[in-house]
Formats: C-alpha cells, structure tokens, sequence
C-alpha cells in the first residue's frame, strides 16, 4: 500500500479555480473521506491523483514518488466510479480479470486473481453470470473487484454508492469497511452524504468551494466543528443556528444574548471577543431538552413533531423572534402544534461563531480543571 500526499494542489479553468491550495496527507493503509456538496471540488482532487485532470499547480506523491507527470496506468492506483461501468458481453469473471488481461497477465495468474477478489466480496458464485443478470449491490462488487484484481498501491472511489437504494446503501457501507479491513488498503473515498463519511472514515476532509475546511477523526469534526460551514453539514438534522451579541466573555465561558431578548451561557473561550461583538450560538438537535427550565432555556411554541420510532424530531418557534429550532429527543414525544414549551440548551453543548464564522475554542484544560 502507500501513501498520499498533496501539496498545494490547485486547479484552475480559465479565471475560475475548482481547487484551490489543497493539503492533505493520507497515511499507507489509511481511510480517508472526501466530503462536501456538488461543486466543491471533491471529485476534482480524486481525479488529480488518479491522473485523469491535469494539475494547475502543485505536487502529488504517491509512495513517496511524484507522480504529477505520472501517466494514470503508472501511478498503481485503481479508481471506482459512480458508474459500474461493465462491460455487458463478458461475464462476472471477463469483467474482472480485463484490466489484467490488458497488461498482459498470463490466464493462470488472472484466474487466480479474479477467484481471490470474489471470494473477498461474496460474489465467488457469480462469476459466469452477465452484468445484466446482477442486482445493483452485486455490480458494484464486481466493479470493486475489477480494482481489487489489480492489487494497486491505492484505492479511490468517485461517490461508489450514488446509484443504489437506500437500504443498499447501509449495507454496502458495511461491507467498503469489511474490504478496508481485510485489504489493509489506502482508500480515497468521494462522497457528499455526511452520513458515509461518518460511518466508513479513519479521518474526513471537508470541502467547500474548491477549499479544505476542516480535516480530523468523525466524532472530532462532529465535536469540534472548526467553523460554522463544517458545522452545519456534518450531522443529522444539521445544526441550529441563532444570531446574537455577546454581553458577558471570559475564558471559560460566553453569555451571549439572543435577539429574542433571552441570555445563554455557552462554554467556551471568549477572552478575545470583544463585548457586543455579532456571534452565532449553534447547538445540535440532540442536545436540547424538552421541558427545562431556569438558565440557559428558551420559551418557544410547538410547530410540529416527527416519529421515527426510537426518537421525536420537533420544530419548534422561538418566542418573540423568527428562528426556529429543531431537537431530537428518544422516545414518542406527544406534542401538539401550537403548544407552549420550554427548551433547555446545554452549556457545554453550545458552540459559538465569531462573524468570519470560525469558531470559539473550547475552555483550556486550566480553567476545566479549575471551575
């Protein structure tokens, strides 16, 4: 296997840049998830390492070789597309041993491939079957085994589950990290559902606009949004935000007022900020509390609930200002449209954004150590 490196990395169409100053390390035998809405240049990167877009400007190393100049056959990568892209007139077998047969592989030395690829994915039973005769989970596979047979330093895989269904979808989530872990490969993985990223990702790289927004662990960007971008598109539901000034700030903690007119206390580091400086308090749907009271609560009315059977999404309006807000809370939660509530935020689950949208560091650990 190897590793990845890319340096400045930049791409530009005339006056417009689709990728712009992109660093990211990804270590041999690592997992790493590309992330981020249509457009931001996700699928652009991948297709620079795999040399099939030319670069503007900087450098790619793969296995410490650079490989900018690198024809795509010379790199010893192999790439899945959104597309199964199989070839309808050769079966499971044909399909997967082509690339082998190409570069001249003896039929010995591709049969041994293509049965070891198989058995890794379950799908050592189809192998004479036709592409047509396959479900969309088993093209997949095969389209899968087609880079497995070519044992490449690195995998990369262009959104690989885009066209199938929901519950194939969590499935085939299951199975890319069984093939991680057995293959103990370097996989470069494009998606825009957070969800994926989440779920299959040694670490994340969250695009937005041709740039890198945050790189770290799942639970680490989901924790520690670095700034207000990240934190709105990482998590389900997205989180909410509300627009306020800050009247109080120390070390420990931000007293920020709402425009509502009511006053939340949020746990972070505010010493720099300056007082009545704009901020935006976000706080995630499954942190607020149904039924509190006291500080850091919020009066607001019932707009509607959702059951998804072990939770209660609601929705509810902000008294006296035009935010709303939307919880996740366990259980079967019987609200009424139109009813009064009080909502409890937490004030170690609130963030907060500075105007330029980056976020508030958390407490040093001094002063956690000494409240």
């Amino acid at each position: 296997m190897a590793k990845v490196e890319l340096s400045g990395i930049t791409k530009q169409f005339g006056d417009t840049f689709a990728v712009r100053d992109v660093n990211i390390v990804v270590n041999d035998g690592e997992f790493v998830v590309l992330v981020g809405p249509s457009g931001c240049g996700k699928t652009t990167v991948l297709r620079m390492i795999a040399g099939l877009e030319e670069i503007t400007a900087g450098e790619i190393r793969i296995d410490g070789l650079r490989a900018n100049d690198l024809a795509p056959a010379s790199r010893g990568i192999a790439m899945v597309f959104q597309s199964y892209a199989l070839y309808p007139h050769m079966t499971v077998a044909q399909n997967m041993g082509f690339g082998l047969k190409l570069a001249g592989a003896s039929k010995a030395e591709i049969d041994s491939a293509v049965h070891q690829a198989a058995k890794v994915l379950h799908i050592d039973h189809l192998l004479q079957r036709s592409p047509a005769e396959l479900s969309g989970g088993q093209r997949q596979r095969v389209a899968i085994g087609r880079a497995i047979t070519r044992k490449p330093k690195v995998f990369l895989f262009d959104e690989p589950l885009s066209n199938v269904d929901a519950e194939l979808r969590v499935r085939m989530r299951v199975e890319f990290a069984r093939l991680h872990q057995e293959l103990a490969a370097t996989m470069i993985y494009v998606t825009h559902d957070q969800v994926e990223a989440m779920t299959l990702a040694d670490r994340i790289v969250v695009f937005s606009a041709g740039r890198v927004e945050q790189v770290g662990e799942p639970l680490e960007l989901y924790h520690h949004p670095a700034n207000r971008f990240v934190a709105g598109f990482i998590g389900s539901p997205r989180m909410n935000f509300l627009e306020g000034r800050i009247v109080e700030k120390s070390r420990e903690r931000a007293i920020v007022q709402l425009a509502c007119g009511a006053k939340i206390a949020a746990a972070v580091d505010a010493e720099n900020m300056e007082a009545g400086a704009a901020v935006t308090l976000g706080v995630r749907a499954e942190a607020l509390e149904i039924g509190a009271s006291g500080e850091n609560a919020l009066q607001a009315v019932l707009q509607q609930t959702e059951h998804t059977g072990d939770a209660t999404l609601f929705y509810a309006q902000l008294d006296g200002a035009k935010e709303s807000l939307v919880g996740r809370i366990p259980g079967s939660f019987m609200g009424t449209r139109g009813t009064a509530v009080s909502i409890g935020i937490p004030e170690n689950a609130c963030h907060v954004f500075a105007e330029n949208g980056i976020a508030l560091p958390p407490p040093t650990e001094v002063n956690r150590k000494s409240a």
